[in-house]
């Protein structure tokens, strides 16, 4: 893309925003060097590398992607065998390390950062380099005393000659002899040799070599002959020690130059990580996100930002190459149409650059292959082009380049010169572009280009818009409705007298006046339907809305009426397996006695039992499905004070009051007030009196479990006798159906519930058992949840 419509699209300083949140300088060229691709393959990876480490911040904020430094000069150098100095070689280190550990954190997380992960991969492995580096050269660059046994010998050497000079100057400063030859009685160093300052004047009274003197020429810096020969050894060491290090440095020198190409391999890997990870700390900067990429020249903007603008910035939401591939916006000046064209022009570039655009989700930006722009004035005094020739001079050159797959965005089409020429022009214009069939988007002030507009296919209108209430433009840009200059009324609000304005409206010819009438009426007629519009979707969204929640509680409500069901049958089947057990005991019983009485008599009597178990299921039975079976309480049947049956919840409730025209009716239940559709209801049936000589299971059950408490009182008791009644209270609790009970024994010293627990533990009715909480008796008895 040609680089002057990037720059009129201010591409340049996007690069530069962008180039901001890189942490290495080749990241940046990376930046610098970014331009917009056409390629829809390309595209989609380059969005996916940002998307994939905008995850990465987002998962793991305190991950390290940098750390390492530009050491292209150091590998060219080491190249041409140049022996690199320890801060070089510490740089490499630094480098190397940095790109271990970078390379082992993306290896590690390789399925959840695919792309990043397989960058890594070109990551060298110079285990080998770091550590020998790491073992000469020390944190800050200096050279380690391991580097070599030679190097530390030399260096332990210096070190106890240095003491011994030390101590003989130091003797000989603390001499009552030479303290007063002595400007100060200290030990300094003049030319890498330790020396003592003498007075001037006593230079004669210390034998030595003079090596400096003040600035004043009152002390001369003179090294004593007692230190000669052994300053002399430490200049000699200090040689020794240099050339030592200069061999080590030339080692490693070699070492990094033998792995140059991995390097500079690695360098690239490392900037190209550096480069996705600037993308994707701008992308959180701007609150961007990726777009869709469709592998054709269209956009759809939903809520789109100029990234460049701060503040409170007015989003504009734009589609164009779907319904419509011309697009003119009119409106006031100030009112936001040039920043809604460089927005747009910018925002294209971003995605097909590879970054995230700061939009709404659901925007898609297509692939344009080539993006033109005029916008602004460039007129140029040199060139002698005013501001129109500057403009058509750019418009040229875009017809003889635009044609399908081009984007064009033209500020003030026509504008400069004579209006009715201009607005011709202007119209001739965007006609060559549709025939070229080239995306375009336009803002004039020409009232002819509304009516081009109103009266071409695949042309919109679109306004920005103007309060004039305020005076002020609110920089939203309207689809479908074409801007009004608005003069007459900011004249006449501005005070303006009402005569002269209608005068002005007499110099406006009859067309122009039924054109803007006409227009006006359009605009009212669109503005209309979108309020429809909307008030149908709110609706459409409020019924959706009740028909989920109501769904969700009728779910609920099913759920609910499932489970009490479940229970139902679960404690039934209990029922009639604790009446079975019964009944087989009493057989077995029979049968024990059958050396007492007589077969005959004792088989009768266990074919007697059966019949009877038979008989108690058999109406079991009956009662369930007759329960079942039984229809639902019409409305006549239900008044104020009548019991009905609520099979919903199995319980009986009592009728508050007569239902009316409605379909529910209020219902107490225990101690809860609920309303019910009087669909389900039961009527209840006044139960006849029972044969006392032959009860029915239901009528044994009921005998069972009326009256039962939720506690049984055992102080006072002997154990036999407490664990006895226990026994038969927690049977009757089973069967009638509760969770919880409480047995109640007292402290004492504990005997009794010591014997109480023991038996709990066996028995099988009990699921578990505790002692009571505060509140609950505490440690005098003993709560039990029972099966």
């Amino acid at each position: 893309m040609d680089q002057r419509n990037l720059k009129r699209l201010e591409y340049d300083k996007l690069l530069q925003k962008l180039s901001e949140y890189t942490r290495s300088s080749m990241g940046r060229e990376l930046v610098e060097g970014m331009l917009p691709k056409i390629d829809v393959k390309e595209i989609k990876y380059l969005q996916s590398e940002t998307t994939e480490g905008r995850e990465l911040l987002r998962l793991e904020p305190g991950a390290d992607i940098s750390g390492w430094e530009d050491i292209r000069d150091e590998i060219s150098r080491a190249a041409r065998r140049i022996v690199l100095d320890s801060q070089d070689l510490y740089k490499v280190s630094v480098t190397l390390s940095a790109a271990r550990r970078i390379k082992n954190f993306l290896f590690e997380r390789q399925d959840k950062y695919k792309i990043m992960g397989e960058i890594a991969l070109g990551l060298g492995n110079f285990n080998t380099l770091e550590n020998k580096i790491d073992q000469v050269i020390a944190p800050g660059g200096e050279i380690s005393d391991n580097a070599s046994p030679e190097l530390n010998s030399i260096r332990k050497k210096l070190v106890s000659l240095k003491h011994q000079i030390k101590d003989k100057l130091e003797q000989i400063i603390r001499s009552s002899t030479y303290q007063k030859y002595l400007q100060d009685p200290i030990v300094t160093v003049r030319e890498n040799r330790y020396v003592v300052p003498v007075k001037q004047e006593y230079r004669g009274n210390v034998k030595g070599i003079v090596h400096d003197q003040s600035s004043s020429g009152a002390t001369v810096f003179v090294e004593p002959m007692q230190v000669v020969e052994a300053n002399n050894e430490v200049r000699r060491l200090l040689s020794a020690e240099k050339q030592e290090i200069h061999r080590i440095l030339s080692s490693l020198t070699d070492l990094v130059a033998g792995s140059s190409e991995e390097l500079l391999y690695t360098l690239k890997c490392l900037a190209h990580l550096d480069f996705i990870m600037a993308k994707s700390r701008f992308s959180g900067y701007l609150d961007a996100w990726e777009p869709g990429v469709a592998n054709k020249p269209v956009l759809d903007i939903k809520q789109g930002r100029h990234p460049l603008l701060t503040g409170e910035v007015v989003p504009v939401s734009v589609h164009l190459g779907i319904d419509f591939n011309a697009l003119v916006i009119t409106g006031p000046n100030t009112g936001g149409k040039t920043v809604t064209l460089k927005s747009v022009g910018l925002l294209v570039l971003m995605a097909q650059s590879g970054l995230h655009v700061p939009a709404e989700e659901g925007t898609v930006v297509g692939v344009f292959h080539n993006i033109f722009a005029d916008i602004g004035d460039e007129q140029s005094i040199e060139q002698s082009l005013s501001t129109f020739s500057s403009h058509m001079s750019n418009i040229v050159n875009i017809l003889n380049n635009a044609g399908p797959g081009s984007l064009v965005l033209l500020d003030e089409l026509g504008a400069g010169t004579d209006p009715t020429e201009g607005a011709a022009l202007a119209q001739a214009l965007l006609d060559n572009m549709q025939n070229a069939e080239v995306c375009t988007i336009a803002t004039t002030h020409y009232s002819e280009l509304k009516n081009y507009a109103y009266t071409r296919e695949h042309v919109e209108n679109a306004s920005v818009e103007f309060d004039p209430v305020t005076l002020r433009p609110t920089y939203r840009l309207l689809l479908g409705k074409p801007g009004r200059s608005n003069a007459f009324e900011i004249a006449q609000r501005l005070g303006l007298e009402t005569f002269v304005i209608e005068k002005a409206r007499e110099f406006m010819s009859r067309e122009e006046i039924e054109v803007a009438e006409l227009m006006n009426k359009l605009e009212e007629a669109k503005h209309q339907a979108e309020e429809e519009r909307t008030t149908a979707e709110e609706l459409r969204q409020e019924a959706n809305s009740i028909r989920d929640r109501y769904l969700e509680q009728e779910e609920e409500l099913n759920n609910k009426k499932n489970k009490i069901i479940e229970k139902a049958r679960s404690d039934a089947k209990e029922i009639v397996r604790r009446a079975k057990h019964d009944s087989e005991e009493l057989i077995r019983q029979l049968r024990e006695n059958k050396e007492k009485e007589k077969a005959a008599n004792v088989e009768s009597d266990i074919h007697n039992a059966r019949e009877k178990l038979k008989k108690m299921r058999g109406k079991y039975t009956e009662k369930e499905k007759s329960s079942k079976n039984k229809t639902a309480a019409s409305p006549q049947d239900i008044k104020a004070g009548a019991e009905v049956f609520v099979p919903r919840f199995n319980k009986k409730g009592v009728v508050m009051e007569s239902p009316g025209k409605g379909k529910e009716v209020q219902i107490q239940l225990d101690t809860i007030k609920i309303n019910l559709p009087v669909s389900e209801l039961q009527p209840v049936e006044k139960e006849d009196k029972k044969d006392v000589s032959s009860p029915g299971f239901a009528h044994l059950v009921k005998d069972k479990t009326s009256g039962i408490s939720t506690s049984l009182d055992l102080r006072g008791m002997r154990v036999d006798e407490a664990l006895e009644k226990m026994d038969k209270y927690l049977d009757d609790a089973g069967i009638s159906g509760l969770n919880q009970v409480f047995i109640i024994h007292g402290k004492g010293t504990g005997a009794l519930r010591s014997a109480i627990q023991e038996k709990l533990k066996t028995h099988a009715g009990v699921n578990s058992y505790r002692l009571g909480k505060h509140g609950e008796g505490g440690s005098g008895a003993t709560v039990v949840d029972l099966k």
